[in-house]
């Protein structure tokens, strides 16, 4: 006699919906998390877990009362979950003649200070031109989990190690060096890199800490300048308000100074010198299919983020 219980032996769609609310408890971080943005009570939630779980044979979550952390199992079906449903999503769309007119939630990680600063304004320009689109923006320095946080992309600075991710190449950030005219005494600013090193320091851990490499815009020269800083840390934003306060020097991306430099809250020392510009990458996991909300979103950035950065194109010419 067939049974009739929908989560015992649930057919091609029930599984489909199981896989869903798998791939939105690991998303929301919690079964009563996923239940809420399901509109489903948490028992309800747990049974499909529960469900799938025997449907498949295998583990997929170890809960406890205070964490919840997915199996080996469970990274790999979930990185199968969403590939699959991904294409079910094209699917449909295609079938409806909706394929160009993207939908659903997008989760994005960026810079804590290139998001909050430059990428606004392009969030929110693309986020009115696709209204059936609602953006998780994550602004943190951290590299992404793709798969614990649910991440669709991430725009991220500097080299990309992780060979299994897309990495596309936006632009570069110009970086510079600038100090507090309190921090010179009246004394002229350093017009050549070996220079600076007289100088006190102020350090960001994620780029540089005991040494800086300076490289001549015109001749290519190339030094090195040992440095004892101050003060070290990964805030971008704290960086620049230390250095304002004229506690040090700094290496700083040029975006973040360009009105200081202009209104004279910061001198740009040995200006015909830069450090390594810091590349600017898109990244997002190796997957067949792509939801139209993320291929509009590649495309937008590949248009903004390049615009963003133009204006600190002055300082390193």
């Amino acid at each position: 006699m067939a049974t009739t219980d929908p989560f015992s032996a649930p057919n091609a769609a029930g599984r489909i919906e199981l896989l869903q609310t798998f791939v939105r408890i690991v998303e929301a971080g919690s079964l009563s998390a996923a239940a809420v943005q399901l509109g489903a009570t948490q028992p309800t939630v747990s049974r499909r877990l529960q469900a799938l779980e025997r449907a498949l044979g295998l583990r997929l979550l170890n809960r406890s009362t205070h964490a919840m952390k997915l199996t080996e199992d469970g990274e790999r079906c979930y990185e199968r979950a969403k590939e699959m449903l991904g294409s079910w999503e094209s699917f449909e769309a295609d079938l409806r003649g909706a394929g160009d007119e993207p939908e659903g939630t997008l989760r994005v990680v960026a810079p804590h200070a290139f998001g909050q600063r430059l990428l606004m304004g392009p969030l929110v320009d693309y986020l009115r031109r696709y209204p059936r689109v609602s953006v998780d923006w994550l602004l943190h320095d951290r590299p992404p989990d793709f798969i614990a946080q649910g991440i669709d992309c991430a725009i991220q600075l500097g080299e990309v190690e992780d060979a299994l991710l897309v990495a596309l190449r936006l632009t570069e950030v110009p970086r510079i060096a600038v100090a507090a005219p309190s921090l010179l005494a009246g004394l002229a600013a350093p017009t050549h890199a070996s220079e600076l090193a007289a100088l006190p320091w102020l350090a960001l851990r994620t780029f540089y800490r005991d040494e800086l490499s300076l490289t001549h815009v015109r001749s290519g020269e190339r030094v090195r300048v040992p440095i004892r800083p101050r003060l070290g840390t990964d805030s971008l934003f704290a960086l620049r308000n230390a250095t304002l306060m004229g506690l040090g020097a700094s290496i700083v991306s040029a975006w973040t100074v360009t009105d200081d430099i202009a209104q004279g809250r910061l001198v740009h020392l040995a200006p015909q010198w830069r450090a390594d510009p810091l590349a600017v990458h898109l990244i997002y996991p190796q997957s067949r299919f792509q939801p139209a909300r993320l291929r509009r979103f590649i495309d937008a950035m590949r248009v903004a983020v390049p615009m963003a950065l133009d204006g600190a194109a002055q300082y390193v010419d």
